[in-house]
């Protein structure tokens, strides 16, 4: 039995009442409306005998525990009114049961389940809720009465209702808002397995080819796509000779005929009038073989669709030539703006995936045998007072490309343009009328309406998801980060935040770009469902509260085949191994050996390395506290035995407090001199102030290699992990923090190492003992080395993201095109929620005036 746990629908303003019995016959599957809902996929028994609901379960441990549970109950109920968290409640277990056999019992029974899958608790003396999330993506909730011992299993509506009063006190409107997009998904099916999540694009290519192979009508949408293809009044794929799928089927087969006759080498135009006479347009290949190649996969879906070949073939049918990317907020250039406000890893992920995304695009349109140029623009905001940068002017190309352009459009209110630089969450009041003005500027830009759309972050998201609707193209959304996750209880306690950070409209924002998008892709798994014990940045979307605005009863779905992860990559013109002597960057040696190894103590470097030839344990970041770098510095310090085998190099922040206006930066300046003097350093540790110089810095990686070291990423936690692809691009052996990103690029012990920060003796033990083997064993080195190289090429290059990024927009392309009429009802609801709460939001944001920067 593989039993899936969803949530009940039911009217939220009542309690529930006791669920009834289910169960579960082989001769007719059952769709349960009780909480909480079970599907049963049933594999030989005729009948199943009833299971107990979570309910149940915990009154049964209630029952047979009476005394630890009234006990443990009491000290939740103690603590007052307010949230604890998953370590709060499995702290308390061990504390209250005393025999060692009642102890085990209640450790392996269902309640000691529960505490240790819940996500928190919310205490409202008598009760305590509990919100339960077995695993990724599936989620109960409970609430017990301490009083009574008795267990209500509680709808989402009534446990953020429940939540809600923690704020708000006893809540007494019972018409709030609830935003809840699930209805609108019933029809889809979607996978179930916590571990499909991410791979959309395959669960969509297997719902398509299902639905294709029912019959030929079914065929029919795949032909009027065909059919419906051009490109600045050019016909592309079929022509008005083929008005049939038979039709179709047997002019492929007249053509297959043909080129086969051909040497594979063939060049298209010289067969391109005889094809055109059977239906057949420009789009297919360049070349006999690769047009043949391409007939063979149509044919063979028209015959027996399947979901590699629907893949592969939607994949290649020329659809995108034009691209349009979204990201209005802080300086985005390409020089001397690293470092600047708003202004970092974003604009680097967005150069690096528009130059790859080019030599892809020039790529596929050389093989479909057009002559098309693509244009690709990035579209953000101008800034007049761009403080020495080229934010100031209109347009700007992209270095290393022919055809990519930075398009800067002018925030602009009834006061005028906006001159100076505001904060990207001051920014909502400015976007509907930047995306109107960046409309038209892109239509007057590329002659045409974009073929493809891509958000970046909240604002760039919410422009992309206005502009593809006002356009009626593909959208892709990529949040990088969402910011709920960042700050603790910021939904629930969005009042106070909302003066300074407006929460109300971003959260909103990601809502309404997220539900809108045809695509989402993500950089890992953990983006979108977490791990086994940690929610989600997207899962947590799925239900939350806004109290006095509105309830979010099913906001996101991560099981919704729109989530796909598309890893990127580095620069490879700039991140390449150590070994590869000829590209190497020789003459930046002598500065990175002063920056290194000069004795001068500076506001630049400190701190010496007296013995040159012992290996670099190296690591780069933002000097702050969840990046973690004093940690890494005081596990070093601590340990004898490491601080023997290697030197330490950092690099970040500033050296000097006086230099940073980030007050939790200065917290950690000051820390780090404090362990330089605590742990007398003098001699192993070099401190240099962050580099953006990203050739040095690649050169940089390289040298450390030279001398046998190793990166390491001592992170809380990292969302991906883009320093932990430089280095192993640059074979450098790698560390990195096992709480996010890094767990799922690194293969532990096979393509680098992980570390948990959490137990820095064990981490400072683990690096002394790879630098020790490495001394014994200098082949262990270059096995690490290998290693993650192999782990790069195979999985984080940009070539392979670009590669999946295009196939992504030719599949959900497809599906849009398909979908029309049950996507109309999703944009219509979102459309209405839109205009009538997040544009009144969105005005509560005061305008920024320049005489007030």
């Amino acid at each position: 039995i593989i039993c899936q746990n969803k949530r009940r629908k039911r009217n939220s303003l009542l309690l529930p009442p006791s669920p009834p019995p289910r169960y579960c016959h082989l001769t007719h599957s059952r769709s349960f409306k009780h909480a909480p809902d079970l599907e049963f996929a049933i594999m030989a028994t005729p009948k199943l005998g009833r299971m107990p609901s979570m309910r149940e379960r915990m009154e049964d441990t209630l029952s047979a525990h009476r005394n630890q549970l009234v006990s443990l109950l009491s000290r939740y109920v103690d603590q007052g009114k307010g949230i604890l968290q998953p370590h709060n409640l499995v702290d308390e277990l061990d504390n209250i049961v005393c025999d060692p056999e009642a102890r085990e019992t209640l450790r392996n029974g269902p309640f000691s389940e529960v505490l240790k899958t819940a996500q928190e608790a919310i205490v409202l003396p008598p009760f305590v809720a509990i919100a339960i999330r077995p695993r990724p993506g599936v989620w109960e909730y409970v609430r017990v009465n301490v009083h009574e011992l008795s267990v209500d299993q509680l709808t989402v509506s009534e446990y953020l209702r429940f939540k809600e009063e923690l704020v708000d006190g006893q809540a007494n409107d019972p018409y709030v808002l609830e935003l809840d997009l699930e209805p609108f998904n019933a029809s889809f099916p979607r996978p179930t397995r916590s571990s499909s999540i991410g791979n959309g694009v395959q669960f969509l290519n297997r719902h398509l080819s299902s639905i294709m192979f029912r019959n030929k009508e079914s065929l029919e949408p795949l032909l009027e796509f065909l059919r419906s293809h051009s490109y600045k009044g050019h016909a592309l794929m079929l022509n008005d000779r083929i008005h049939s799928v038979s039709r179709l089927q047997s002019a492929l087969a007249k053509a297959e005929d043909y080129i086969s006759k051909l040497p594979p080498d063939t060049p298209y135009h010289e067969f391109e009038y005889a094809i055109q006479g059977m239906g057949f347009e420009r789009g297919w290949g360049d070349t006999a073989e690769r047009t043949m190649e391409m007939m063979h996969l149509l044919s063979d879906i028209l015959q027996a669709p399947d979901p590699a070949s629907l893949e592969t073939f939607l994949g290649r049918v020329p659809m995108v030539f034009n691209v349009v990317i979204l990201s209005p907020h802080g300086y985005f250039g390409q020089a001397n703006v690293l470092g600047m406000p708003d202004t970092g890893g974003q604009i680097v992920y967005i150069l690096d995936q528009v130059r790859a995304l080019e030599s892809e695009m020039l790529l596929r349109i050389k093989k479909q045998g057009l002559d098309f140029k693509p244009r690709i623009l990035i579209v953000t905001r101008l800034i007049p007072d761009a403080k020495g940068t080229t934010c100031n002017q209109h347009m700007e190309r992209i270095s290393g490309t022919d055809y990519t352009h930075i398009l800067r459009v002018p925030f602009r209110s009834e006061n005028g343009i906006l001159r100076k630089w505001i904060s990207r969450f001051d920014v909502w009041p400015y976007l509907e009328t930047f995306a109107e003005d960046a409309a038209s500027e892109i239509v007057a830009e590329l002659q045409a309406i974009p073929d493809f759309i891509i958000g970046n972050y909240s604002d760039g998201n919410l422009v992309a998801s206005l502009l593809a609707y006002k356009m009626g193209v593909t959208q892709c959304t990529i949040a990088h980060a969402l910011e709920k996750t960042k700050y603790p209880n910021s939904d629930l306690y969005w009042k106070k935040f909302d003066e300074k950070y407006h929460f109300s409209c971003q959260f909103t924002a990601d809502l309404l770009a997220m539900n809108n998008a045809d695509f989402i892709i993500t950089s890992t798994y953990q983006e979108i469902a977490g791990t086994k014990n940690t929610v989600g940045q997207y899962e947590s979307h799925t239900a939350f509260t806004l109290p006095g605005l509105y309830r979010v009863v099913h906001g996101i779905d991560v099981f919704d085949p729109k989530f796909n992860i598309v890893s990127p990559g580095a620069d490879m013109t700039i991140y390449f191994p150590y070994f590869e002597k000829k590209k190497r960057l020789t003459a930046l040696h002598v500065p990175i050996e002063k920056m290194l190894f000069d004795p001068e103590q500076t506001d630049e470097c400190i701190g010496t390395l007296d013995d040159r030839s012992k290996p670099i344990l190296f690591s780069m970041a933002r000097l702050d506290r969840v990046k973690n770098i004093t940690g890494l510095v005081e596990c070093y310090g601590k340990n004898t035995k490491l601080r023997e085998l290697v030197n330490l190099v950092v690099v970040a922040g500033f050296i000097d407090a006086k230099k940073s206006k980030d007050r939790e930066e200065i917290d950690e300046i000051v820390k780090m001199h404090d362990l330089m003097s605590k742990y007398s350093l003098k001699g192993q540790f070099r401190w240099i102030t962050s580099q953006t110089n990203r050739a040095r810095n690649g050169e940089l990686y390289r040298y450390v290699a030279d001398t046998r070291g190793a990166f390491v990423q001592p992170a809380f936690y990292e969302a991906f992990g883009l320093t932990v692809v430089e280095a192993m691009t640059c074979a450098l052996p790698t560390f990195a923090t096992v709480h996010g990103g890094p767990a799922e690029i690194i293969e532990h012990g096979v393509s680098g190492f992980h570390i948990d920060p959490y137990h820095p003796d064990q981490t400072a033990e683990q690096m002394a003992d790879f630098f020790e083997r490495c001394k014994e064993d200098p082949s262990y080195w270059n096995k690490i080395s290998d290693g993650g190289l192999q782990r790069i090429y195979e999985r984080y290059t940009w070539k392979i993201y670009s590669e999946r990024l295009m196939t992504l927009a030719g599949v959900y392309g497809f599906w849009k095109h398909v979908s029309k009429l049950e996507r109309r009802e999703t944009r219509r609801y979102l459309e209405m929620f839109y205009i009538l709460k997040f544009r009144d939001l969105m005005k509560t944001v005061p305008l920024v005036t320049d005489e007030h920067h």
